[in-house]
């Protein structure tokens, strides 16, 4: 049973929505009353869905991940941090889950389109830099808040947020906490292309449907590559030795020649 079925089958309005559109599966964070904010709840719906769309689902070939209520996420729950103040180890654990999380984002298989409305920040601005591209509204909002209320950055951006805008431009996002708009992200390199206000969802579809046509084995191994090659030069060089000779055996590089010289559109199966 897939994801969305089990939704339906639940009768509930889960936190995390899932649907399909085509090859791309679309991830909704759904708790609009708090700006879809990043808590424990959240953190471990987000955590299950990606592992089985990554792991569990071949007709998956890319994913969207996206906020409703016109937010794409506010950041962490500030309501569960006014609670009794939890053990060490269960700090240990909230914070491991989200890196789970970004693991799962930013080095699985399937190439992951944010498409961002309304206030990205904090964590929120974690899971949009965890992903490979990102569509902005023109009119959403972004920060990198977390000194403001006394807690480290999390969720993976210490790694993202340099690798995305550079090492000084991350220092001064994370020291300073100020709000940036859509094209200041574009300007630094933090958004990958800005849409209409109310149309980033629609836009991100397009560009997920877009990665989606690509050959499976192929993005697999590119998006490895690209977390593996930042290292050093030699790692660079040592990959493209080692991963481009699989892409040139696989049948979808042959179908993608074939195609190119009879003047047709590609059929990739993934092998």
């Amino acid at each position: 049973m897939s994801i969305e079925q089990e939704q339906m089958a639940a009768g509930s309005d889960p936190i995390v929505q899932v649907r399909r559109e085509g090859d791309v599966a679309v991830v909704t964070m759904s708790y609009p009353e708090r700006r879809n904010a990043f808590s424990m709840k959240m953190r471990l719906a987000l955590t299950d869905v990606f592992q089985r769309l990554m792991h569990d689902d071949p007709d998956t070939r890319a994913i969207v991940l996206t906020g409703a209520g016109g937010h794409f996420c506010a950041g962490g729950d500030l309501s569960e941090m006014q609670e009794a103040t939890p053990s060490l180890l269960a700090l240990r654990e909230r914070i491991a889950v989200g890196v789970r999380l970004f693991k799962l984002i930013y080095t699985g298989t399937k190439p992951v389109v944010a498409a961002v409305e309304g206030a990205c920040c904090g964590a929120g601005l974690s899971l949009a830099a965890a992903c490979d591209f990102v569509v902005s509204a023109e009119t959403a909002k972004y920060s990198c808040a977390f000194g403001k209320v006394g807690l480290l950055p999390d969720t993976g951006i210490l790694w993202t947020l340099p690798q995305k805008v550079g090492g000084g431009k991350a220092r001064e996002l994370m020291l300073k906490g100020d709000v940036i708009d859509a094209a200041e992200g574009r300007r630094i390199g933090l958004v990958s292309e800005i849409a209409a206000s109310g149309c980033a969802l629609d836009a991100a579809i397009a560009a997920a449907s877009r990665f989606a046509s690509y050959p499976p084995v192929t993005l697999a191994l590119l998006k490895a590559s690209l977390v593996n090659a930042g290292n050093s030069i030699e790692d660079a060089c040592r990959l493209e030795i080692d991963l481009n000779p699989l892409t040139r055996q696989t049948n979808d590089h042959a179908e993608a020649v074939n195609a190119f010289m009879e003047k047709r559109k590609p059929v990739f199966t993934g092998a």
